[in-house]
């Protein structure tokens, strides 16, 4: 339809007759007139004088002519209509979609996620996390990175033990990948500098507000760093490049859900994980979300940041390929990204020389064997390198303030849920 108009489009054809195109959003008769409300994707439009109106989430073209309205949304509507409906539904949608907040609870809304989403404060979040990773691209690729593409089905289950999804495979046993971290890693040795958006699979039988079995990933890798400091900041430049897309790509969508938007400090600060137990007073080999929530207050009163680095997690709670603190043994060049009072980012430094997989391997008690593939990549020569991955859905859930992260994920998969 190269003639249609959107809705957000009106002011500019004052006077003029156009074609817009949506679905019924709401339809009210007076006694003397009535209103039509359509529904596309940039927004609301009014038609004034419809006369015999169709259901809603009818999908109606209209041609009209814009006129000045001050009741209508955007301050124009159509006036004078010419009404052709090209579908109509079968059947009612499951709540009001018009109103102005949600009448149904959110097991209800998941049910019925492919009509429950075209409410504008369903999709919103949606609209947020799509300029996000607008955000995250631009980014990245003003810094020289390379988007890549990595399998999503792999041989082996070798990265993360046994929390994942096995399938078959033409008879015989593959899995779904929980990261692209080891294609990632090998992709440096081809373009130095790489990135990916993509889905990730966990198998893990956690059923929280902020675990998903399925999620968009936001993942990032780089060469000839000198350390994990180097990683950070490209995280740091990821994050501002998001916000800075959702600001531009999204306003609306922040402005319904009054959202607000942090502001990247132009260095984040860091602590180190050691000083981090000790301003929490707990001394567990990982941070819990209470530490997290702690951490996240001090940074904000005392850095008036609402982003913090933990620095330098202990080896136990890393990956094996996790470059160690040549300074601190037993700690390494790896962080968190906290965010609100919630890990939003993990990364860090990784090995880079073939001896030291082989030295890092032994010391779980594993031979190189079953690591073939990856190792390959080391055995002819890899720049320092690291990375980083991020977690869209998270981000979205804690950006707009969202109690549970499946009100950001257009069709969940979790314990419960496989369907729609």
């Amino acid at each position: 339809m190269i003639s249609r108009v959107m809705s957000a489009e009106l002011a500019e054809h004052a006077g003029q007759r156009v074609t817009i195109a949506g679905w019924v959003h709401r339809r009210r008769r007076l006694k003397s007139v009535s209103f039509l409300v359509v529904r596309d994707r940039t927004g609301l439009a009014q038609i004034v004088g419809a006369g015999d109106l169709p259901v809603e989430e009818s999908v109606v073209e209209v041609t009209g002519t814009v006129t000045a309205g001050s009741q209508a949304p955007g301050g124009f509507e159509l006036v004078e209509p010419e009404i052709e409906v090209l579908a109509e539904p079968v059947a009612a949608p499951p709540f009001d979609l018009y109103r102005p907040v949600v009448p149904a609870a959110l097991p209800t809304i998941l049910d019925h996620a492919p009509v429950a989403l075209r409410h504008p404060r369903l999709k919103a979040p949606l609209e947020i996390s799509a300029a996000s990773v607008a955000g995250f691209r631009e980014a990245l690729d003003g810094l020289g990175f390379t988007e890549i593409h990595t399998p999503k089905i792999v041989a082996s289950a070798t990265e993360s033990g046994a929390n994942v999804f096995g399938i078959d495979y033409f008879g015989r046993p593959a899995y779904l990948a929980q990261s692209p971290q080891f294609y990632k890693q090998a992709m440096v040795g081809v373009f130095e500098q790489v990135y990916e958006v993509g889905p990730v699979f966990r198998a893990e039988p956690h059923d929280t507000v902020r675990h998903l079995a399925q999620y968009t990933s936001l993942d990032a890798e780089l060469g000839f760093v000198r350390d994990h400091r180097d990683v950070m900041t490209v995280v740091r430049a990821a994050v501002a490049g998001m916000l800075e897309s959702v600001r531009r790509r999204a306003a609306s969508a922040v402005d319904l859900l009054d959202v607000v938007l942090p502001e990247v400090p132009a260095e984040i600060p860091a602590i180190h994980f050691t000083e981090a137990q000790r301003l929490t007073g707990e001394f567990e080999p990982d941070l819990s979300p209470a530490q997290e929530r702690l951490l996240s207050e001090w940074a904000l009163r005392e850095h008036g940041s609402e982003f913090l680095f933990v620095t330098g997690y202990p080896m136990a709670k890393r990956p094996f390929y996790t470059h160690p603190d040549p300074v601190r043994p037993g700690y390494t060049n790896g962080f968190d990204l906290l965010f609100r009072g919630l890990e939003l980012v993990t990364g860090g430094q990784r090995l880079h020389r073939y001896e030291d997989y082989t030295k890092a391997l032994a010391a779980r008690g594993e031979g190189p064997e079953p690591y073939e593939g990856y190792l390959q990549a080391f055995r002819y020569g890899m720049p320092p390198h690291g990375g980083f991955a991020l977690g869209l859905e998270r981000w979205t859930a804690r950006l707009t303030g969202a109690a549970n992260i499946r009100q950001t994920t257009a069709f969940p998969r979790d314990l419960h849920r496989l369907t729609p």
